[in-house]
């Protein structure tokens, strides 16, 4: 058996894994981007059906089944050292499964702060230490950079039918912070909205996502009419959900966007 390590994933549980993963699997897709970002394509193994960035490693990897619903007879016969997972974006039940027999590190995000700590651990324990910190680097350097937008209130949809939005305490809401968008939901995570609802909210911006429900223009056109008063914008849910590497793209990102969006 190869030499191990022990670890503590960011739910504080106790994980041990080889000194070099040769067998990842990732159950996240902006974790998956993270490992080919830092060059560890060759060691991926596994990915789900919504790893879609890059493009090539969905086609060349065995697909795992998705976010919540894991094919674990392949998984299995993958023969892991090592599965990232997220608390939020798999099940528990799932992950509690694997855990029994695979090495499982599960990240937690609920910010910016826990998105770069994530960066950096997974480039620790695959030994890619100075290419995350790098990363993180960058991203620090660039959010910091950003200019001070003007306040706009703002309710960012991802369903409907009926409405969700996303709510404090989420990923979502500190990068709509970092765009300048106050967000107009105090309370629950993930919000069910009617139209009544959204009208007394009164946002300035309603935003919305192009996940996990792929709002288009002819949504965006409904919406305009139901409420006049707020100004209704797509927006790349990528870019606001995405806890990898795709975060060196943020910020260039949000400045593009509060561009378009000038009240």
């Amino acid at each position: 058996m190869p030499e191990q390590r022990k670890v503590i994933d960011q739910m504080g549980r106790e994980v041990a894994i080889p000194l070099q993963p040769k067998r990842i699997i990732s159950l996240v897709p902006s974790q998956t981007e993270l490992l080919s970002y830092l060059g560890l394509e060759d060691t991926v193994v596994g990915v789900t059906k919504f790893c879609i960035h890059p493009g090539q490693l969905k086609a060349e990897k065995t697909i795992v089944g998705g976010t919540k619903n894991f094919r674990f007879d392949v998984i299995d016969e993958l023969k892991p050292d090592l599965i990232l997972g997220n608390k939020e974006e798999n099940y528990q039940e799932g992950i509690e499964l694997l855990a029994e027999k695979h090495p499982v590190w599960m990240s937690d995000i609920f910010d910016l702060k826990d998105a770069l700590s994530m960066i950096q651990q997974v480039a620790a324990i695959c030994n890619k230490e100075e290419e995350g910190l790098k990363v993180v680097e960058t991203v620090e350097r660039d959010i910091e950079q950003l200019p001070d937008f003007k306040p706009l209130t703002a309710l960012y949809l991802i369903w409907q039918k009926p409405y969700m939005a996303a709510g404090r305490d989420t990923f979502i809401h500190e990068m709509m912070e970092l765009a300048g968008f106050e967000n107009v939901l105090v309370n629950d995570r993930y919000p069910e909205l009617s139209e009544a609802d959204i009208k007394s909210l009164n946002p300035n911006v309603i935003l919305l996502s192009s996940e996990p429900y792929p709002f288009a223009e002819k949504h965006k056109e409904a919406l305009m009419q139901l409420f006049p008063e707020s100004r209704v914008e797509l927006v790349d849910g990528e870019m606001f959900s995405w806890y990898g590497s795709r975060l060196l793209k943020l910020p260039a990102y949000l400045k593009e966007l509060r561009e378009i969006v000038k009240k």
